[in-house]
């Protein structure tokens, strides 16, 4: 009840949509829409008379070569043992070269008396265990220190990512990571009928999607507007309010989206032009991802309500799409 109490708190008196954002290159600048009434059975989208224009500046963007102190602390918590596995495979790399080189200089000396000789076959037995013993465990920590690298750099991009701004309303601006414990982000990144048609197969779903924590964040990359029309009528009432607050946030600073989701594409090998999606799970994290448009339904599939008995304990356990 908690969660759904605090993701009320975001989505009480939002009557205004910002649709979309010019980005990935084409253009700076945020327009903020207002919803208006232009007869009893209709509304559609006109542009903001207060509308500015926000310019991101090169000193606004984060750095993809800065590790935040913060990935890996959490790291370091969702892997409390690597680092005593480190040191261990290190132990035994520097026990094991050390026996090696007093093996080297006992086979040379061996090598260089014949009186010796009969201890060869034993000597290079043992430096050929130490050989082994140096190569298995420097492979062991070759293979977990990537692992520690890959995890800190994917916490990076998700503390990177947590730390953009969303604009909720004209007066209301957010970073993404207010999110966290509230909301179940989806992004969406590719040109204006991807984002239109997006809008049009998550009308059916909107209820449930709402149910489940979900919101999403549309961000156009032809430097076009969406146009998002509401037909309303009695009948529609209800589900067009959900589709607008299913749909109200807007990415601010585009300059800084642009980045992150331009390098998201290039490590996943996808096409610049290709539309995208992102879903990320209730503590920031992203769970899933792909080419093309979002599979609604199986959101509600696999995503538990944030109300309800399974509220709490389901919350972590997001699946991927």
């Amino acid at each position: 009840m908690a969660a759904v109490a605090r993701l009320a708190a975001v989505l009480i008196d939002f009557p205004n949509c910002n649709p979309t954002v010019k980005c990935l290159g084409f253009s700076r600048h945020i327009t903020t829409y207002n919803f208006a009434v232009t007869s009893v059975h209709s509304i559609r989208l006109y542009r903001s008379r207060e509308s500015s224009a926000v310019i991101c500046s090169a000193s606004n963007e984060p750095s993809s070569s800065e590790i935040s102190s913060t990935a890996k602390i959490r790291s370091e918590v969702l892997t409390p043992f690597r680092s005593v596995r480190m040191f261990f495979y290190l132990a035994f790399i520097a026990s094991g070269s050390l026996g090696g080189f007093i093996a080297l200089t006992r086979l040379i000396a061996a090598l260089s008396n014949s009186s010796r000789a009969a201890e060869v076959p034993e000597i290079v037995n043992g430096l050929g265990i130490d050989i082994g013993a140096v190569s298995f465990f420097a492979f062991l920590y070759y293979r977990e220190n990537n692992a520690k690298n890959a995890q800190v750099a994917r916490l990076s991009r998700e503390e990177n990512l947590s730390n953009l701004k969303l604009r909720i309303d004209e007066k209301r601006i957010l970073p993404l990571n207010a999110f966290r414990g509230i909301a179940r982000l989806v992004i969406l990144a590719g040109p204006t009928p991807f984002i239109e048609e997006s809008f049009k197969r998550s009308e059916q779903f909107s209820g449930d999607l709402l149910d489940r924590g979900v919101l999403v964040v549309p961000f156009c990359t032809d430097g076009n507007r969406p146009n998002f029309e509401f037909e309303e009528t009695e009948e529609t009432k209800e589900i067009n309010a959900k589709r607008k607050r299913l749909w109200q946030l807007a990415p601010l600073y585009a300059a800084e989206w642009t980045k992150w989701i331009d390098e998201q594409k290039k490590l996943a090998n996808v096409s610049p032009e290709s539309p995208v999606y992102l879903s990320l799970r209730m503590d920031g994290r992203v769970r899933g991802s792909g080419v093309g448009y979002p599979p609604w339904n199986a959101f509600i599939l696999q995503l538990p309500p944030v109300k309800g008995m399974w509220s709490g304990l389901l919350d972590g356990m997001d699946g991927r799409v």
